[in-house]
């Protein structure tokens, strides 16, 4: 199947589906014009795979991969990829693992090579196990005293008590502590396979060479992942506020309510609805409320949060210990009277005008291209998403965006968690 993507303003770039031998479905964009291929990729099971018990298996893994691998302990499997200007990294989030392949083509069976070596044999040494532990630990002791990482990580804990998602990624100091290298391989085991794959290249490579790669690096890892589905979850204590006690002069906000998932058919119009609500960085409601006006805040925002068994529209602030209850009070009045009255239509045409007009800056460079589509695939939008995406945008009626306020906003009823000492604050 062959659609037209138009990331920049140039001509439109052709992107394809191609299955290679092995079965692996890659989506390609062909460009000639850099000799530079990205590959970006992604693996079904992340964080939410951790024992609830041991947090921050999958994060360790991910980091581990490049340290070292095949025949090559850390220090020379780096000096291989910097001899030859190749870029490699891993990364685990809450639901997949993550990786990206940047190469000049003339170093495309090397590129192929190494990669293939991280993900197929990676080495998992005691000695880069030790170090990447201590700066896991040192990293989390360091965030103690960060107000901002505070709230957000006990809001995720108010918020999903009992379950994965409730726990960090990168896991706490005592998790990371009792990780060992038997929990390592075994999550490489159940996690990196062929069935639980979404891969995306872009740039100066034939369809040959795609399948090469693809096939170098990949081919050989297992054909299936071990895999089980997160416990589906919705946010709780909504209406409860929470403070974490902070000895600083202005408290950090964190605020959120249940949300709509990418894959569901209302995203769209909730994606607009938070645009005027709180994801227009000027021109939101709550941009204009809480700052502009007011003088409450340096910034205030909103964004949707999609998650395999979970979803959720949160936002964050900052303000003065005094002047917490103030902004409080104006972002539930923000939220309720767009709830109530929805947007205006001013407020719809600028919004779906920026959506539209700002999205190909998300493809302006290859390895953003292969991004984009990697993570498409990853949430099954299908492959024809790129050019379907404005329309759906543009196509959001006020109906709509009411629609999906009464499903995200609901009651008006947040979880609320404050990162300092605020006054005057009553918490439920």
């Amino acid at each position: 199947m062959t659609i037209a993507v138009e990331p920049v303003s140039t001509a439109p770039a052709r992107a394809e589906m191609i299955v290679t031998p092995s079965g692996i479905e890659v989506w390609r964009v062909h460009s000639e014009v850099v000799p530079v291929a990205a590959m970006s990729f992604v693996f079904e099971g992340g964080a939410s795979q951790d024992p609830i018990e041991r947090p921050g298996i999958a994060q360790m893994t991910a980091q581990l991969l490049d340290e070292g691998a095949g025949p090559y302990p850390s220090d020379a499997y780096q000096e291989k990829l910097g001899a030859s200007a190749i870029e490699l990294s891993f990364s685990a989030g809450q639901d997949s693992i993550s990786g990206g392949l940047r190469t000049l083509t003339r170093n495309l069976d090397e590129a192929i090579a190494l990669a293939r070596l991280a993900l197929v044999e990676p080495r998992f040494d005691d000695e880069a196990i030790a170090r990447v532990r201590a700066q896991t630990l040192a990293g989390i002791r360091y965030q103690m005293n960060d107000p901002g990482v505070r709230a957000t990580k006990t809001f995720f804990t108010q918020a999903f008590p009992g379950h994965i998602y409730g726990l960090p990624n990168g896991g706490t100091l005592e998790s990371v502590e009792a990780i060992s290298r038997a929990d390592l391989v075994d999550a490489h085991e159940r996690l990196i396979a062929r069935d639980n794959l979404c891969v995306a290249v872009v740039g100066a490579l034939d369809e040959q060479q795609v399948i090469a790669l693809v096939d170098g690096v990949f081919g050989d890892l297992p054909a299936t992942a071990r895999i089980k589905k997160p416990q589906v979850a919705s946010i709780a204590g909504l209406g409860t506020r929470h403070v974490v006690d902070l000895d600083v002069p202005q408290s950090v906000i964190r605020f959120g309510m249940n949300g709509i998932g990418w894959r569901d058919p209302d995203f769209i119009p909730a994606f607009v609805l938070n645009h005027i609500l709180g994801g227009g960085v000027f021109t939101s409601r709550l941009f204009q409320e809480v700052r502009e006006k007011r003088g409450l805040a340096y910034s205030v925002g909103t964004g949707l949060v999609s998650l395999r068994a979970a979803a959720m529209t949160w936002g964050f602030t900052a303000t003065k210990n005094e002047r917490v209850v103030e902004a409080l009070d104006v972002i539930a009045a923000e939220i309720d009277k767009l709830k109530t009255d929805g947007p205006s239509e001013e407020e719809l045409t600028k919004a779906k005008a920026y959506l539209t007009g700002s999205y190909p800056l998300g493809f302006d460079t290859s390895t953003k291209i292969a991004q984009q589509l990697a993570q498409i695939a990853f949430e099954g939008l299908g492959i024809d998403y790129i050019t379907r995406r404005n329309a759906l945008v543009s196509a959001v009626t006020r109906e709509d965006v009411m629609r999906a306020a009464t499903r995200v906003l609901g009651d008006g009823r947040m979880l609320v968690v404050i990162a300092g000492r605020p006054e005057g604050l009553a918490t439920v």
